[in-house]
């Protein structure tokens, strides 16, 4: 098991990159940024009416990297070590597609959860009242947090060896392929997330995070793909980016269509309000002729 200065050290690695240039650094969070804005427009999440959602973004992204270093990690190794206690190893090997099932299944469990925290801490602090299309929308949010924040650290590793996006690609899509897994990668957070917030407003979140976990780890599963079947990189990716186009698909489907209690379109954050009273009817006067 990973000791926890390990794990300190794992926790450290998402903020110092000792072998990329201060350019690269920069450049690296403003693709990160500008691919969580890309996804999050269609969304549409209403971040400059009510400026709490922007700490939703944020709590997502440092308790979902907590998560991240200090429970999946271990879990992952605390299942890796029992599997291997039961089985040997070219055992493991010959029932890959089986064996990993556990972990991807830990992964995505882990990170959805941890994403839903900041959307269960608003939704209680709501009274548990919020509109479907509202849960959508911190979902999203929730989704783009840890989506941007990993994609910083990504890109911030890959830069000095790949360069940037348009000098990548003159190598073709093995030299872009990177990105375009990151790109995609934000987008699938982003729709899962909100698919779980849908599900919170809807009072389904425990299934609809049960949904969004197992689709984790369903996009998880493709590393494990690429080596049983031996596929190529240009297979793994077009297999990340249609399922990360489906679960968008899905959630925008939810955002956008028209229930007979909400109107289509953007979210509407009026307030709320009681209807006033009836008007009793006045009793007509009776005169004189």
């Amino acid at each position: 098991m990973p000791t926890f200065s390990e794990l300190v050290e794992v926790l450290k690695s998402w903020f110092s990159y000792p072998d990329t240039s201060g350019d690269y650094i920069f450049y690296g969070i403003v693709i990160a940024a500008v691919f969580g804005a890309v996804w999050l427009l269609s969304h549409w999440p209403p971040l400059f009416k009510k400026p709490w959602l922007w700490a939703i973004l944020a709590g997502s992204a440092f308790l979902t990297l907590l998560a991240f270093v200090f429970i999946q990690i271990p879990l992952q190794r605390g299942v890796q070590i029992i599997m291997e206690k039961i089985w040997d190893m070219g055992t493991l090997d010959d029932w890959l597609l089986l064996a990993t099932i556990p972990i991807v299944l830990v992964i995505g469990l882990v990170q959805e959860g941890a994403k839903m925290v900041p959307m269960v801490f608003w939704w209680l602090k709501s009274d548990r009242k919020i509109s479907p299309k509202m849960g959508l929308a911190i979902g999203a949010l929730a989704g783009a947090g840890f989506g941007i924040f990993e994609a910083i650290w990504v890109n911030n590793n890959i830069l000095p060896y790949l360069g940037l996006p348009w000098d990548a690609v003159q190598n073709g899509f093995e030299g872009i392929a990177p990105y375009w897994e990151v790109f995609f990668s934000v987008g699938f957070h982003i729709a899962a997330s909100a698919l779980a917030g849908y599900g919170l407003a809807k009072g389904k979140g425990y299934q609809f995070y049960l949904l969004a976990a197992f689709l984790n780890a369903l996009i998880t599963y493709g590393a494990v793909l690429r080596v049983q079947f031996e596929w190529s990189t240009l297979q793994v990716e077009m297999y990340i980016a249609v399922i990360a186009v489906l679960v968008t698909a899905g959630a925008l489907m939810l955002r956008w269509r028209k229930t007979d209690d909400e109107p289509a379109g953007p979210v509407e954050l009026v307030e709320q309000v009681e209807p006033a009273e009836p008007i009793e009817p006045v009793e007509p006067v009776e005169t004189d002729d």
